[in-house]
């Protein structure tokens, strides 16, 4: 337990290329070979510094990926398996602060939930994108109305979760940039991609979740 209070009561974490060292659609998308990888990647970053909006892409990245049930399935262990160094333990310290942790992804809602239990983080703290399966397994559609499909809708999520403030959202793209004018503070997360457009607008610069908790806890 920290000796002084903590500077935000809540904290919003984003998931890919944040929480953990994965993009999983790009993740996805490198299971149907190098070229396919590519060209799925480059949509994903010019989404994430905001060149493109999301709403352009989020379908037409997942029609043409298609992922299987088993597919979403070892993305989840892929999450985990590349959590940031110290997240865990971050969060952990941040909630017996009395901080009140959530999770907004525009990430697959399927493929996230084991990497939140993991951290602590309860189903009715996250909120990402479903997606939807047949009998056996093929993928037929996902969440189309989702705002989290969207370049902007993550201010609409996290509003809508009517956290105690001040709230921390912390993340690496230009959708979490988008939640700055419904929280106190956003904090630029580079551990494992700098975006420069991001950065220049972000309240905090951060490197590590240690570095995170120093913020908060400090």
């Amino acid at each position: 337990m920290s000796e002084t209070s903590p500077k935000f009561a809540s904290v919003v974490l984003d998931v890919d290329s944040t929480l953990a060292g994965v993009e999983g659609i790009d993740w996805l998308a490198a299971q149907r070979g190098p070229d396919f990888a590519k060209r799925i990647a480059e949509l994903t970053d010019m989404a994430m510094r905001g060149e493109i909006a999301l709403d352009e892409i989020y379908g037409k990245r997942l029609s043409m990926i298609r992922p299987t049930h088993r597919e979403i399935e070892a993305l989840s262990k892929r999450y985990v398996d590349a959590m940031a160094i110290g997240a865990k333990e971050t969060v952990a310290r941040l909630r017996d602060a009395g901080v009140a942790i959530a999770i907004v992804s525009g990430g697959i809602r399927e493929a996230i939930v084991p990497l939140a239990l993991s951290l602590g983080v309860s189903g009715s703290a996250l909120r990402a994108v479903s997606v939807y399966f047949e009998a056996h397994g093929e993928y037929t559609g996902f969440e189309r109305d989702s705002p989290l499909a969207t370049q902007r809708g993550k201010a609409d999520v996290v509003r809508a979760l009517a956290l105690r403030a001040p709230v921390l959202a912390v993340g690496d793209g230009a959708t979490d940039l988008a939640i700055r004018p419904v929280v106190d503070a956003f904090a630029a997360y580079t551990g494992f991609v700098r975006r420069e457009p991001v950065v220049e607008k972000a309240d905090f610069v951060v490197e590590s979740f240690p570095h995170l908790e120093q913020i908060i806890l400090a």
